[in-house]
This record gives structure tokens, C-alpha cells and sequence, in this order.
């Protein structure tokens, strides 16, 4: 099987990568900020929408406070952003908000933030690519009306490109993403012009409508509370910042101040972005409600459901680029697919973290390894899949979908701060150099703000967002925690039970005797090799076992072993409901019964086969036997091969592959030994 899935793996991801390679896929800032600040960066195609889809609840006459929204995300940007400066120098090892949490507070501590980044990392590719999805929609009307399926196939895609390895990636996914930005930053400038200098009029599409309003003034309570709905979905500009603390390995050296670089570059993009995008909605009159079926009016009456509502930063755009301009296109296109790029900030965050988890032993330990392009490959494949549950259950709404976001990434936020406080505090105690000790007292002041203000936030966004879905995220986590937690208990268990104790036990004991046994079912080539070997292992006893189904072969099969004079006694068990296995396990527990410090060596004869179909046809037999026997103490399973011509065939069309040489590589010539090459280095 592994044959035939190689030529469509090397295909679709490439070929292998040697593990010395690793080096060069590190990550330089230009290609990093695409990679890891993906998320936040895009971010400005939804975020601002979302502020005043809830702002719409109270009508426009609430749109005035949009920008004081902005001004407290933009504060909250900052507040993290310099946070997690001080943590990416203080843990360059690439743990993140996992590893702080854990060194400082606790491993529960940790556990609970490495929960809520996985559910934060599987929202984050679901909600990115469903956002793409509707905005590529709103020009292809097939992506709509099978939003779903397009949305799996992106994430497969995505997927994909990921596996091939993260440099390879990273560079694939830099240009649209700096188009993006580049695109917006062209939009805000060109607004200002045209409204400041040029004294332009610029309209939104939806500037005439008005909004069906449904609580008309709102006041005390009722309005606080829906301002800070409004602000925690204003929030969701701040997801993906912790993942460049998370992938601080990936950087080239010197690898905390690259990512401490390319955290402010981020955060600076970001907010100004951002704040741009409210700007000149509010100028250019945008209006937006969460039903636009029934929320919207023209000339005094709902739009219908026949009405598409576009994203804020697509009315923004043909207001000041206008319809179907050169630069609305090539903003409206790298829009969605910077959206579905964004998606790359957890691909790249997941795996890493899920890697340093498996290595503490709370996740499978397949999780650790790297695949054939150096990507933690088998991270990547669950990200994949777990979102395109998430994708499949919600259709791939990003309304639903962003209910149930930055819950998570406010937990790792906060706990991590805490655990940062709690970090300088313990340095702060040994440290006697005056230099370094204002430094730590600085770094802890900003962890401190950070810490109290993301907690408040976390807050907020529990009190405004849990009944509208933040509830799933939550249940998430405590689902991953208690995964987590058994996965932790099970190889604990492990561990203790297969440790060596300081006086040796049974293991160490020598077996009293060795009774071994040969399954044979016919008179053959790989029955005689395999009681050649058994003899090889001089055991007390020897002897052929066979399961007697049909009495016909049965005797045959009598007569043939004394006719060819095998001096090793045949043994034939009955077996009326022409079983096979369940005999053989039956006669090998009775050995062990009768004599429990003897060992029971079992002798399995198998063909090797050069075809997948061929295992179709062969070794279930032994399969299962062998499957069996592994749970039956005392008891050692041995297979011996018996290689068919068609293993030969194939092995040696492997070998042909791999002496086979690409085109040219005749023309470059012949790559000369290490020894040869240094010889003539020498010479030089």
C-alpha cells in the first residue's frame, strides 16, 4: 500500500526532506509576518463588520460610538502586542502561552491554555475560510450556493500546500497577503485624499438605506451591555497575535528578536488598518444589520431575501475605488484570498504546539514526529479535519462560526500574563545587576496592565457572547483538557508499569524450558524454512501444529509428512466449527496452564507479496493469530518470510527508482563523494 501512494504523496507534497535540512526551512521576518501575523492582519476584512452588525441592534444613531470601539481594541493591540515581546525574549523555546502557564502557574494551568489555543486554532481555519467563502461568493454565485463543499475544499487545499513544509508555504501565501495590505493601506489613503483634500462625496452602496432598529433607545444597562458586545466582537482583530510567540523556533537567528520584530511590525499593520476601515465607513455611511432581510429599508421597505449584504471593506472599496475599478477588483480578490490564507496562521501554530504537547506526553506521540517535508504533518491532518467538522455542522457560516471565537485565545491570553508576573517575580528575587533589574521591573509593569486588561476582556466577552455560541468553545476545551488528561494517565501508567525496578524481577528470570511450535497448514516451501529456523533455536520441545477443517486435506497431509520423513512430530487439533485461531490460542493457553514458567515460542509461516492486491489474498490467517497471541503472556511470536516472485519484482523496480536520475542530471554530472570533494579542496 505504501508503494502505491508513493508516486501520488511525492506529487502532491514533494519529496522528502533529510532531517539536516531542517535549517533551511527557518523562517526570514519577511516571510514570517505573511506565515504567522496572517490572521490578525485579515482580520480588518471582518472585525469591523462585526462592531457594527451589533451597533445595528440599536440603529444608526449607535454608529457614533464605532470609533471609541476602535480606540479600546487599538489600546487592547498594543497592551498585548508588548506583552508578548516581553514573553517571546523570555521563551524563545517556541511553547508559547502553553509553556509559560505551565512553568509558572501550574501543569493544570498549562493544560487549561494548550486547550483553549487547539479550540481557538480549529475556529480560526473554520471561521477564515467560511468569511473567504461568503466574500468569493458575493462575486460567484456556485461558490454561495455550495459554500460548504468549497469551504472543505479550500481547507483541503490549504492542507495541502501546508504538508509540502512551512517555508515552502510561507512563501507561497507572502504575496497575497502583502497585496492585501498594501491594497488596504492604498484605500485609506486614496479615501483621505478624495475626502479631506479633494472634498469628494463618497458613498457607500447601503449609505440610503436606513435600519429597522430592534430596540430603538437604548440607555443605561442595556446600552453598556450592548457596547461591550460590541467591542468583544471587535476583539476578534486580536486573534492569531499569540501564534508568533508559539512559533518562535521557526524564525531564523536570532530568533527572539526576529519574532519580537515581527510581532510590533504586526501589530502596527493591524490597528492601523483597522482603524482605517471604521474611519471610512463612518465617512462614507456604511450600514450594516444582522438580518439584512428585515434590518435593512429602502424607501421604507425590507430589502427581501433576494439581498446580499457585502462586507464592510467591499462597500468601503467601491465607494472610493468605485464599482468594478481595476483596484476594487484586485482589493475585492486579495481580500478572500488573504482570508483563506489567514487560515495559515493556525497550520502553523497547531502542529507546533501540538508537538510540544505529545513530547510532554498529553497528546499521541505521532504528533512529535515530522513528515517527509519536515512539517509535524499528522498535527496538520487533525487541524484539517477537526475544522472541517466545525465547517460541515455550521455550513460554513461565519456568523454562527464567530460566536464561538476568541473565547479561547482571551484564556491563553490572560493565563499567560499572570504566569509572566509570576516569572519576573521569581527572577526579580535573584537578580542583583541594577540594569537588569529596571528591565524586569518594566517588563513585569507591562505583563501586569496586560494580564488585568485581557482578563477584563475575557470577562466581557464571557458575559456578551456565551449564549450567542461562546458555549461550544468552552465545552471544546473541556473536552480537550479531559482527552488531554486521560492521554497523560494512560502513558504515566505505561511508564510505571514497564520501569525497571533496583532488583530484578520475573523479566530478568530465565525461562525453565522453550516449547515451540510451527503453524503448518500444507507440506511447502515456507513450512520447511520455517522448521529449519525453529530448530536453529535449540528449544527443550519442538513440534507442527496444524488446524484439521477438512479431514480430507487433514490426511493428506498426515501421509505426506511421514512419506517425506520430517523428523518433528505433527500435532493436529480438531476444530468442528472450522475455526483456526481460536484453536491454537486454546492449545497455547494449556501450555502455559500446565508449565507457567516455560515459554511458548510460536513459529508463523507468511508470504511476502510485491502488490497491494496480493494482500487481499494472503496473511489475514496469520493476521489475526498473530494479533491474538499478543496478548497472551508468555507467549513469543516469530514470522517467517517466504518471499514470492512477485516481492522480487518489486523490490527490484524500488531499486530501479531509486538510481533513476532527473533530466540533466547527466548533464550536471555525477555529485562526488564527500571524500573526493575534500581531496580537491585541498589540492586547490
Amino acid at each position: 500500500m505504501s508503494k502505491l501512494t508513493d508516486l501520488p504523496k511525492r506529487i502532491l507534497i514533494g519529496r522528502a526532506l533529510r532531517s539536516d535540512k531542517l535549517g533551511e526551512t527557518l523562517l526570514p521576518k519577511r516571510i514570517a509576518l505573511p506565515v504567522f501575523a496572517s490572521d490578525p492582519l485579515s482580520s480588518v476584512a471582518y472585525a469591523p463588520g462585526e462592531v457594527l452588525l451589533v451597533l445595528s441592534v440599536a440603529g444608526v444613531s449607535a454608529y457614533h460610538f464605532s470609533p471609541w470601539i476602535a480606540v479600546a481594541v487599538v489600546v487592547l493591540m498594543f497592551t498585548v502586542v508588548a506583552s508578548y515581546r516581553q514573553n517571546v525574549h523570555a521563551y524563545p523555546s517556541g511553547g508559547g502561552d502553553y509553556e509559560v502557564a505551565t512553568t509558572n502557574l501550574g501543569p493544570k494551568a498549562g493544560l487549561t491554555v494548550a486547550s483553549a489555543l487547539l479550540v481557538d486554532y480549529v475556529l480560526t481555519v473554520a471561521v477564515s475560510i467560511s468569511s473567504g467563502i461568503e466574500n468569493l461568493g458575493s462575486a460567484i454565485p456556485f461558490v454561495v450556493e455550495h459554500k460548504t463543499a468549497c469551504a472543505i475544499a479550500v481547507i483541503v487545499l490549504l492542507t495541502l500546500m501546508n504538508l509540502r513544509g512551512v517555508k515552502e508555504s510561507g512563501k507561497l501565501f507572502a504575496i497575497p497577503t502583502y497585496v492585501f495590505v498594501g491594497g488596504v493601506f492604498l484605500l485609506i489613503a486614496w479615501g483621505i485624499v478624495r475626502g479631506a483634500i479633494m472634498g469628494d462625496t463618497m458613498k457607500a452602496p447601503t449609505a440610503d438605506y436606513t435600519i429597522n432598529a430592534e430596540h430603538q433607545g437604548l440607555a443605561g444597562f442595556a446600552l453598556v451591555f450592548l457596547l461591550l458586545r460590541a467591542f468583544s466582537s471587535g476583539c476578534a482583530a486580536l486573534t492569531g497575535v499569540e501564534a508568533i510567540s508559539n512559533g518562535v523556533p521557526a524564525f531564523r537567528k536570532p530568533k527572539s528578536k526576529n519574532a519580537a520584530s515581527t510581532l510590533a511590525l504586526m501589530g502596527g499593520l493591524a490597528v492601523t488598518m483597522f482603524c482605517g476601515i471604521i474611519g471610512l465607513a463612518m465617512a462614507t455611511k456604511v450600514r450594516m444589520a444582522e438580518d439584512p432581510a428585515t434590518g435593512l429599508l429602502k424607501d421604507g421597505k425590507p430589502l427581501g431575501d433576494d439581498y446580499t449584504q457585502n462586507p464592510v471593506i467591499s462597500q468601503v472599496a467601491e465607494a472610493v475605488f468605485g464599482h468594478g475599478s481595476f483596484l476594487f477588483i484586485i482589493l475585492a480578490a486579495a481580500t478572500a484570498l488573504v482570508l483563506f490564507l489567514a487560515a495559515n496562521t493556525a497550520y502553523n501554530g497547531f502542529p507546533l504546539l501540538g508537538s510540544i504537547l505529545a513530547q510532554d506526553r498529553y497528546l499521541p506521540r505521532q504528533l512529535h514526529t515530522r513528515g517527509d517535508r519536515l512539517a509535524f504533518s499528522n498535527g496538520i491532518v487533525l487541524l484539517s479535519g477537526a475544522a472541517i467538522v466545525l465547517v460541515y455542522i455550521y455550513g460554513a457560516d461565519s456568523t454562527k462560526l464567530i460566536q464561538l471565537y476568541i473565547v479561547g485565545v482571551f484564556v491563553s491570553f490572560t493565563l499567560s500574563q499572570i504566569g509572566m508576573v509570576r516569572h519576573w517575580n521569581r527572577h526579580l528575587q535573584t537578580e542583583t545587576d541594577p540594569g537588569k533589574r529596571r528591565r524586569m521591573i518594566r517588563s513585569r509593569a507591562i505583563n501586569t496592565f496586560g494580564g488585568f486588561l485581557t482578563g477584563l476582556v475575557l470577562v466581557v466577552v464571557l458575559l456578551t457572547k456565551f449564549t450567542h455560541g461562546a458555549w461550544v468553545a468552552l465545552l471544546g476545551m473541556v473536552i480537550f483538557y479531559a482527552t488531554m488528561t486521560a492521554i497523560r494517565r494512560h502513558y504515566d501508567r505505561v511508564a510505571e508499569e514497564i520501569a525497571l525496578a533496583d532488583m530484578p524481577g520475573e523479566e530478568a528470570v530465565r525461562p525453565s524450558r522453550v516449547h515451540s511450535i510451527v503453524l503448518v497448514s500444507k507440506v511447502h516451501k515456507p513450512t520447511l524454512r520455517a522448521l529449519a529456523y525453529a530448530k536453529l533455536m535449540r528449544s527443550d520441545t519442538l513440534e507442527a501444529l496444524s488446524i484439521s477443517v477438512d479431514p480430507a486435506e487433514t490426511k493428506g497431509l498426515r501421509e505426506e509428512w511421514h512419506t517425506r520423513g520430517i523428523d518433528v512430530p505433527l500435532k493436529i487439533l480438531d476444530s468442528p466449527y472450522r475455526e483456526i485461531t481460536r484453536p491454537v490460542i486454546d492449545y497455547v493457553k494449556s501450555l502455559r496452564k500446565e508449565s507457567p514458567r516455560d515459554v511458548v515460542s510460536v513459529y508463523i509461516p507468511e508470504y511476502v507479496v510485491g502488490h497491494w492486491y496480493e494482500h487481499l489474498l494472503h496473511n489475514q490467517s496469520a493476521l489475526r493469530l498473530k494479533g491474538r497471541l499478543l496478548f497472551t503472556p508468555g507467549v513469543m511470536v516469530t514470522s517467517v518470510p517466504w518471499q514470492l516472485d512477485s516481492s522480487e519484482v518489486a523490490r527490484r523496480r524500488a531499486r530501479k527508482r531509486a538510481e533513476w536520475n532527473a533530466p540533466g542530471a547527466v548533464r550536471r554530472g555525477p555529485v562526488a563523494p564527500p571524500q573526493k570533494k575534500e581531496k580537491a579542496a585541498a589540492k586547490k
